[in-house]
């Protein structure tokens, strides 16, 4: 069979599958197999799923099926749905963003024709994303950093800052950098970098993310929202000034701040061509 003819049955069968979901209010869509959602597989690798979700397949996979995928999560060790459709341009012509197509077509036909799918989506994700609409008001509060792009903690930087980017904190609510930025894992997309241990430079999953807390808590400064939890690093950081850094470390160090406000705050962050910016608003 021509791969263009697979292609169109395959999207027939897709079209036929979502059609026959939508005839009930009530029903579900037609479960994928365990070659692109096993779910012991995707409640191992995803520890806040865990939390969250507990050990309940409906669960994970209602989340898979509406924010996995498109966060780049992998809902198998061998299936990822972005890197699928990142690599077949022949895919992505065909189903665009309906991700769920792109798992039937690996099921039905990807596997048997030999392409792949396995690796991490996340930062595919990140860099795909649509940031989040700057407020027509100006900051309360911002600071910018520099970083160097062609690095590998430059990938720790960017998935950081787009954890937080677009974050909004209610009045009298808490933010937590470690948090929301989730574990410094490979499985979370994050890289190895150099980090500072015991006043030393050793590489370790993550090395970078603190310029981006450190941006944040400048950015703080700014704004004049004090820290209820910030930590200086052990040795003098050359992006930021003296006093300004705010070092992150596992579950024991943390940036957290409470907004004092009475409008909520919102977050911008941006790292672009070797810029990090960091801006507070008042919605």
């Amino acid at each position: 069979m021509k791969p263009k003819m697979r292609v169109f049955i395959s999207m027939l069968l897709c079209f036929c599958m979502l059609w026959g979901s939508s005839t009930s209010a009530a029903a579900a869509p037609a479960p994928l197999t365990s070659l692109t959602f096993d779910m012991d597989y995707y409640y191992n690798t995803y520890p806040d799923l865990q939390t969250a979700l507990g050990h309940d397949y409906n669960r994970l996979y209602r989340h898979y099926l509406d924010f996995g995928m498109a966060e780049g999560r992998s809902g198998s060790a061998e299936f990822n749905c972005l890197v699928y459709r990142n690599l077949y341009p022949d895919l992505q012509a065909s189903f665009g963003n309906n991700y769920r197509a792109y798992c039937v077509h690996y099921e039905t036909y990807g596997k048997a024709e030999g392409r792949m799918a396995a690796g991490d989506g996340t930062a595919l994700a990140a860099s795909a994303a649509v940031p989040a609409a700057a407020p027509v008001a100006a900051p309360i509060g911002s600071y910018a950093t520099a970083y160097n792009p062609n690095i590998s903690r430059a990938v720790n930087v960017t998935l950081a800052a787009s954890r937080i980017n677009g974050v909004v904190i209610q009045p009298g609510e808490s933010f937590s950098f470690s948090q929301t930025i989730l574990p410094r894992t490979s499985a979370n997309g994050y890289v190895e970098a150099n980090m500072i241990v015991d006043k030393k430079y050793v590489p370790g999953i993550g090395g970078g993310i603190c310029q981006v807390s450190s941006t944040l808590y400048a950015a703080m400064l700014s704004a004049g929202l004090p820290a209820t939890e910030r930590h200086p690093h052990s040795l003098k950081m050359d992006y930021i000034p003296e006093g300004m850094d705010a070092t992150i470390s596992g579950n024991t160090l943390d940036l957290k701040f409470t907004n004092i406000f009475a409008e909520p705050i919102q977050i911008q962050a941006s790292a672009d061509h070797g810029t990090l910016t960091i801006s507070l608003y008042k919605l």
